[in-house]
């Protein structure tokens, strides 16, 4: 398997922190504590109501203190550690347990509730207690410290390192995502266009499970842990 697939990108989605705990953004019964998207995560809300969308994201921060990576995530960073060849794990999640499982290739394309942005200089900084509307910046004293993530309409972060990566690797994974939220949704069709084989891991089928060369249906704790033992035990191709 590892002379197959020289070069790996990993989505995941909501459905692997889920298994630790916390509540996915957007589920059957609402989003958390029953608000809108349109209410906490794009820049309008910001706008309207600065203390809402702060005290949605300090909540959720702190939620983290009281979960811990699943075997899913742990074993994600086993392959991080012991891939010889080019790996990129670009995550929709805005919590920190692939990082806290031992991830380091590793991108948050949706932010990180575990960051803070500053709306006037653009810098960015780790953040772990409550933020607060009118918070000042280190970097440049401006009151305008907001959360640091990506709301609907604005551009996912490193949009371009990703493109490349899809569009040259051998081989793109997606895991416990729904395949309805673009762009990440388009990047089964990318990977396909330019000759990768594809690969879903899910609970249950997808929007864009059509797409994928091959789709398995369970829990990612499950899945996983048994997809990285045959990518390390060199078990052959998909």
């Amino acid at each position: 398997m590892m002379g197959d697939y020289p070069s790996i990108v990993i989505l995941t989605g909501a459905g692997v922190s889920a298994e630790s705990g916390l509540a996915t953004f957007r589920g059957p019964g609402g989003l958390w504590e029953g608000h809108r998207v349109e209410d906490v995560c794009t820049p309008e809300a910001l706008a309207h109501d600065p203390e809402l969308v702060h005290r949605f994201y300090d909540k959720r921060r702190a939620a983290l203190a009281g979960v811990e990576p699943n075997a899913a995530h742990r074993a994600l960073a086993r392959l991080d550690a012991a891939w010889p060849g080019e790996l990129l794990l670009v995550t929709q999640n805005v919590d920190d347990l692939h990082e806290r499982a031992g991830s380091r290739r590793l991108l948050h394309m949706h932010g990180e509730l575990t960051s803070a942005l500053c709306a006037s200089c653009g810098e960015r900084r780790g953040w772990t207690g409550d933020l607060p509307p009118g918070t000042r910046c280190p970097a440049c004293h401006a009151p305008s410290l907001r959360p640091d993530i990506v709301f609907f309409g604005e551009m996912p972060y490193d949009m371009d390192r990703i493109e490349r990566a899809l569009a040259r690797w051998d081989l793109f994974v997606s895991i416990g995502t729904s395949g309805a939220v673009y762009p990440a949704a388009g990047f089964v069709q990318t990977a396909r266009y330019t000759g990768a084989d594809t690969l879903e891991l899910n609970l249950e089928p997808s929007a864009g499970s059509v797409f994928f060369a091959e789709s398995r249906m369970g829990a990612a704790s499950v899945l996983v842990p048994a997809w990285v033992e045959e990518m390390l035990a060199g078990a052959g191709r998909l």
